[in-house]
Order: C-alpha cells, then sequence, then structure tokens
C-alpha cells in the first residue's frame, strides 16, 4: 500500500471515503497499532516508572463551567516537570483535564480531538455532548489492558451544552465507566481533598469568577496534603491552567489572569492557611 502510495503520489480510495464518523473506527480498520490500546509492552520487571498527571478539578456556574488543572507532573516520589499542561480543548464548547500516565494521556487527549473533527467533517453536524463524552469513555475502555499494567488514563471531562444550555461534567474510572457530577468534580491523587474542598465551598449561584476562585482554592487545599499536587508557584511564575466555557465557547485564562486568581489566594492563605470557613450551620 505504501509503494502503490508513493507511486501515484495519491492516497488509496479507502482513505479518501471512511465507512464510519469514528476516526477510532477508521484506524483500527487502517493502522491499528497507532491506537494506544492496541500496542504491545515489552515484558515488564518490577513497576513501571512513567510521569503522572495529578488533580484535576471542575465546577459550574450559571451560564457555564470551569475546568482546571495543577502544573505538576511526577514519577515515584519525584517531581518530573513542574509546568506541565493537563487540561486541553476538545473542541469550541468542550474541555478535558486528564490524570493518570502523562504520555498516554496527552496522546489520547490528542485522538479525541482528531475523533470529535472527523466526525463534524464527515457527518456535517458537531457531537452532542452527551455524544462526546460516550466517544471519550470507549477510549478510555480501549485503554484497559495498558492500565492493568500501571499505565491508566483518567481524564475528566466538562463542556457547555448547547441544546440545555448550562455547563455539565463527566468524570470517568480506568474503565470507561463515566459518570455525570452535579455542580463539580476533581480526579486526580489529590482530588480526595479537592473534592472536600469545593464541597464546603461550593453554591450553584457562582459567579464565573467566584467559581475561578473556587477552582484555585481547591488545587491549593489538594497541594496542602498530596505531596503529588503542585500549588502556585511565585518564584517560577507557574500557576494553574484554569478553564472556561460559556455560550461563547472554550476560553483559557492567560498567564496574568491565572496569576491574578492564584495570588489573590495566596494572600488570603497569608491570614489564613487553612483557607476559608464554611459556616457550621
Amino acid at each position: 500500500m505504501e509503494a502503490n502510495t508513493r507511486s501515484t503520489g495519491r492516497l488509496p480510495a479507502a482513505f479518501l471515503t471512511p465507512g464510519s464518523s469514528s476516526f477510532m473506527d477508521f484506524l483500527s480498520v487502517h493502522s491499528p497499532d497507532m491506537l494506544p490500546g492496541k500496542r504491545s509492552l515489552p515484558p515488564l520487571q518490577g513497576a513501571i516508572e512513567a510521569p503522572h498527571g495529578t488533580t484535576i478539578v471542575a465546577a459550574s456556574f450559571p451560564g457555564g463551567v470551569v475546568l482546571a488543572g495543577d502544573r505538576r507532573a511526577t514519577m515515584g516520589n519525584m517531581i518530573a516537570q513542574r509546568d506541565i499542561e493537563k487540561v486541553f480543548p476538545a473542541d469550541e464548547y468542550s474541555a478535558v483535564g486528564i490524570a493518570g500516565t502523562a504520555g498516554l494521556a496527552v496522546e489520547m487527549v490528542k485522538l479525541f480531538q482528531l475523533e470529535l473533527e472527523h466526525f463534524e467533517k464527515v457527518e456535517g453536524a458537531t457531537l452532542s455532548l452527551e455524544g462526546k463524552a460516550n466517544r471519550l469513555s470507549t477510549m478510555i475502555r480501549s485503554n484497559l489492558a495498558m492500565a492493568m499494567q500501571g499505565l491508566a488514563v483518567v481524564p475528566l471531562f466538562a463542556g457547555y451544552d448547547v441544546d440545555r444550555e448550562k455547563g455539565r461534567i463527566f468524570s470517568y474510572d480506568v474503565t470507561g465507566g463515566r459518570s455525570e457530577e452535579v455542580g463539580y468534580a476533581a480526579t486526580g491523587s489529590g482530588s480526595i481533598f479537592a473534592r472536600g474542598s469545593m464541597k464546603k465551598l461550593y453554591r450553584d449561584d457562582l459567579t464565573e469568577q467566584q467559581t475561578l476562585t473556587l477552582v484555585v482554592q481547591a488545587l491549593y487545599d489538594a497541594a496542602d496534603d498530596d505531596s503529588a499536587t503542585g500549588g502556585p508557584d511565585v518564584a517560577r511564575r507557574i500557576y494553574p491552567i484554569v478553564t472556561v466555557i460559556t455560550d461563547e465557547g472554550f476560553r483559557r485564562l492567560t498567564d496574568v489572569e491565572s496569576a491574578e486568581v492564584a495570588r489573590a489566594v495566596l494572600e488570603r492563605r497569608m491570614q489564613e492557611p487553612d483557607g476559608p470557613r464554611a459556616a457550621l450551620l
């Protein structure tokens, strides 16, 4: 096939007339080795040490949803990278935050982006938010063999549902099991602390700006108790990646905007190291 393509300078007809709106199905037929879950690993000698991304949080507000992540990647008890990016746009109205094996997670996100773009070009319409969540579930399930060997990918998916006119959040387990979260969600090693933080501070009438502060507070609390989660690094000017998705589409806060929110949280923590207090009743 490759020789024929080189001699004619044209792609085979099968490449130009895919029989499915799913890019993953297309790859599974023509180049299955390019799918992460189809790759074979060499015999294992002990535990696999690979960089892991940690702690993604999301919270909805009237009119949209916020998705954010810290910047630290770890490898065992070592910091592998201080400024990794863990939150990516999936398309115009949705985004994915990654936790788990960093290399596989980034590769899965890129494949997911192609999957959504491929569907739109083939079908001439955008996949519903529910459909996008289902497609991501299928991709995670295809990585199950890798997950069983310690190379798991557990993302958090969020987006603005143009049909329901609201922000929605979906969480997953390593088998691809999908759950829709109400209000807020977290995944990754520091998720238990981030979720506890949001549980006490979240309200369903928060403004967009208040929601931005909420997720940064949650990431700070996660970093305070989980060594694999990185807090705002003022000295290196490394701050959380914070994104907002509304009816106007996906928007990532600039470094200046993210720094302003993080610095405001840090200044408040100088007076209250444990953060804002929730009322007892």
